[in-house]
């Protein structure tokens, strides 16, 4: 069973968190938690928030924690401020503040995979399945 937890307009570039989440997604969400306020980078924080979300999900869903994994973690790319700040010779200088959609999909260990759900299928079916 799957359990999505998503975090929008962060106000923080996706850049910087994406360079965590390669360090995160190999951990199991437990762990990520407890490793996760060590790195020292401000993205940090609102990963946190996010892995704390889905892991709550899951336990409303009756999942337990200890068997969850990561499926997937997407940062994707907000909308953006254009700001300004004032340049030489009275003209300005455009910037953008960055904004990012954090998505945190996890998976319990335990669930069947998909082969044993192909099973039930009709003969047509299950091999069109199973190529994919």
């Amino acid at each position: 069973m799957e359990v999505k937890a998503e975090q929008k307009f962060v106000r923080m570039s996706p850049r910087k968190i994406r360079e965590i989440v390669p360090i995160v997604k190999s951990l199991t969400p437990a762990k990520a938690l407890e490793v996760l306020p060590f790195i020292r980078r401000s993205a940090n924080e609102p990963l946190i928030k996010v892995i704390k979300s889905a892991i709550a999900n899951a336990k409303v869903r009756g999942l337990n924690e200890a068997d969850l994994i990561f499926k997937e973690i997407q940062i994707g790319e907000g909308p953006r401020l254009k700001r300004w700040r004032p340049g030489a010779r009275g003209r300005t200088k455009p910037y953008k503040r960055r904004m990012s959609h954090i998505r945190v999909v996890l998976v319990s260990k335990t669930t069947p995979s998909e082969k044993l759900k192909v099973k039930s299928l009709k003969p047509r079916e299950r091999q069109r399945r199973l190529r994919k």
